[in-house]
């Protein structure tokens, strides 16, 4: 069994704004093992960016603030290590790829340069070798012509060119846990396969660590092993990717699953949106913040907020149609026979 290598623990994040403070993070908790794809999913504003941005301590610092909790890399608190060695560990050992390309890359920087950048930095290499290091990680990302394409400027590349440079910046200095947040979401599809499939052979060949962040249950199928469902800043569910998707045991789960077109069904039958809309974090209070879109919603749902109960030994689902502490006089008829 694979040691982890990260851990996020019991993670509290908020933000100031102008009508108050809002807890965009609520008590997250996974773990990442060396080799291990964790996508994290759900819908917008329901906390992955920030959970990453944590992570990597790129919060913005005006307004921002972990409140509770701890991250630990190796078995280090990331939140206790001072900003100069965190930047040590930023591109080393652990790295980021963002959605959109242009905001990773310097428009007046040639490609080459950038790359070659970290690699001094982090790696120690001489120009030199930092050059034939960019010069192969361009030719893993399969970038033709790479050694003429080094003198090219970001805006000289396609879209997926330019996220194909992204990822070789980010995996340049062999990092052991790249984190990729929504990494294809702005390509076409033709693109995105290909992307997808480069991150999982440049993953094989490094034995790199990924945490996938997506709304997009296709990609997480492609790419994840396991899978942890966010909603209202907190982890409504999480197991392998088999458990969450032939056996999703939290309604959100199930909607979402329910919402994701399938190319073997007929097509006539329709898809079942998620009535409702997400929860504004300024509003929640105690109880289930899924409640008030969940076709199973008891009383009890609306009082107390429910904790994480195991199904098997990696999946768990904070929801108290499975919790066993939920009174019967709360629970649907249907769900108190099965017990």
């Amino acid at each position: 069994m694979k040691r982890n290598i990260l851990k996020v623990d019991n993670l509290y994040v908020s933000f100031k704004t102008q009508t108050g403070k809002i807890t965009a993070v609520r008590g997250v908790n996974f773990e990442l093992s060396k080799g291990e794809t964790l996508a994290i999913v759900g819908e917008s504003g329901s906390g992955k960016s920030v959970t990453a941005k944590s992570i990597m301590r790129l919060l913005p610092k005006n307004n921002t603030e972990i409140t509770k909790g701890d991250i630990l890399y190796e078995d280090r608190s990331l939140l206790n290590i001072s900003l100069k060695d965190m930047t040590e560990i930023r591109g080393s050992e652990i790295s980021m790829v963002f959605q959109d390309p242009m905001t990773s890359l310097n428009p007046t920087m040639k490609v080459g340069k950038q790359i070659m950048e970290g690699l001094q930095k982090h790696q120690n290499l001489s120009k030199a070798q930092a050059r034939a290091r960019a010069l192969e990680m361009l030719k893993l990302v399969g970038i033709p012509s790479a050694e003429a394409r080094l003198e090219d400027y970001p805006h000289h590349f396609s879209g997926g060119m330019r996220q194909r440079v992204v990822i070789a910046m980010a995996l340049a200095c062999n990092p052991k846990v790249l984190i990729a947040d929504e990494p294809t979401t702005a390509l076409d599809v033709t693109i995105q396969a290909q992307i997808l499939d480069l991150m999982k052979n440049l993953q094989k060949k490094m034995d790199t660590a990924i945490i996938l962040i997506t709304h997009d249950l296709g990609v997480v199928a492609n790419m994840a092993d396991r899978v942890a469902v966010m909603y209202a800043g907190k982890i409504v569910e999480q197991g392998t990717l088999d458990e969450i998707f032939y056996n999703p045991q939290h309604p959100y789960t199930l909607g979402l699953l329910q919402s994701m077109p399938k190319l073997n069904e007929d097509r006539s039958i329709p898809l079942l949106p998620i009535p409702g809309s997400p929860p504004e974090l300024s509003t929640l209070g105690e109880g289930c913040a899924f409640a008030a879109r969940c076709p199973h919603t008891m009383k009890v749902c609306h009082h107390f907020t429910p904790q994480d109960t195991v199904i098997e030994t990696q999946h768990t689902v904070a929801c108290w149609l499975q919790d066993t502490r939920t009174p019967k006089q709360y629970l649907p008829e249907t769900v108190e026979a099965a017990r």
